[in-house]
């Protein structure tokens, strides 16, 4: 089998801020949207890529995803502020709150932004990786619409309410964790159909119970929790941050990215710690470095050449497919191709 012919990041950048902005969004709103997918790309986080351009276009095709909302802070605390995002897109809105939360723990120490009436955000350590170039910690949470059964139940009834963690790490890329609830995002299964491959054992099973390695069974059917109870127990609790706490939509009223004629609801929790309001910032790089040490000296086990810390595979890949350009599943392109041709933008396609 032939090598994916690879694609300019810059132009796909490109593309996809086109096709934000033809859908109403302003000129810095439809960036930053579309530099979320092509980061995740960058990343190597396919799943969360532009294969998601069409689903959000479709969303903000329809109106449930409203273009020009702009996200209100209707309580304003000092350390602690609610945004409603009025239905704007997930990742404007997303911004915001860290943004806010990073600035009010400049100010307090710890920041804490509560979001209701969000959308989907795509990628959450697009957001918490705001936070260490100002010199804080940052956390993000979020649910989404229902993933997998609730421990002992055979119902999708819990998202996979993922939640990232972002730090400083001294000389090295920040030390970053993004992590949905279930054994593996939702979005990777999507990926895997997209590809036409099989699923793992162990990643989902079908409607009426059965294990399954196919995706379409798969997304039809449930997916399953990591860590089996604990999983679950993390999911609901992201939940009750993301989602309850916030005054947001929860449980089964959250609609995801994918469901192009229902209101989000999805809410989500974003806090900032400022690291100088605790130790000077050099002690806290320098117990980071050694932390990172520490981790790099451990023997590796059989068939592993390296021990990683989270988010430094991320760090890597980034750099190589900036070098080499991304290379995108037969059926991204396609998805791509149809959506440029439905909105008369093919000559804007960064490839053929």
């Amino acid at each position: 089998m032939s090598p994916l012919p690879r694609v300019a990041p810059d132009a796909l950048l490109a593309f996809c801020t086109t096709v934000y902005a033809r859908l109403g969004l302003a000129p810095d709103d439809a960036r930053l949207c579309a530099d979320t997918l092509v980061q995740a790309d960058l990343w190597g986080h396919q799943s969360h890529g532009v294969l998601r351009l069409p689903w959000y276009a479709a969303r903000l095709k329809s109106g449930v995803c409203a273009a020009a909302a702009r996200p209100e802070i209707v309580i304003d605390g000092g350390a602690l502020a609610v945004i409603d995002g009025h239905d704007a897109m997930g990742q404007v809105v997303a911004a915001q709150a860290m943004q806010e939360a990073i600035g009010r723990a400049g100010r307090h120490g710890v920041g804490a932004v509560a979001v209701r009436n969000s959308n989907h955000f795509g990628t959450a350590m697009y957001f918490t990786l705001m936070a260490p170039p100002r010199g804080s910690v940052g956390f993000l949470s979020t649910n989404a619409s229902p993933a997998m059964a609730p421990w002992g139940g055979r119902e999708k009834a819990v998202g996979t309410n993922p939640w990232s963690w972002a730090a400083p790490a001294g000389r090295h890329p920040p030390l970053v964790l993004d992590i949905a609830n279930t054994g593996v995002a939702r979005g990777k299964i999507y990926l895997a159909r997209q590809e036409g491959r099989p699923i793992p054992e162990g990643w989902a099973i079908t409607a009426d119970g059965r294990p399954t390695t196919d995706p379409t069974e798969a997304i039809a059917g449930v997916i399953l929790p990591m860590a089996q109870h604990k999983g679950y127990g993390i999911a609901l609790v992201m939940d009750v941050l993301s989602g309850v706490l916030t005054g947001s939509a929860f449980g089964a009223n959250v609609h995801g990215p994918y469901q192009d004629r229902a209101r989000s609801g999805a809410g989500h929790l974003a806090i900032a710690i400022d690291i100088a309001a605790i130790q000077p910032r050099a002690d806290f790089d320098a117990r980071m470095e050694a932390l990172i040490a520490s981790l790099k000296r451990v023997p590796t086990a059989q068939g592993f050449d390296e021990v990683h810390y989270p988010g430094e595979i991320e760090a890597r890949a980034d750099a190589e497919n900036r070098r080499l350009g991304l290379a995108l599943p037969d059926d991204t392109r396609a998805d791509l191709a149809r959506l440029a041709a439905e909105m008369d933008l093919t000559e804007a396609l960064p490839f053929r």
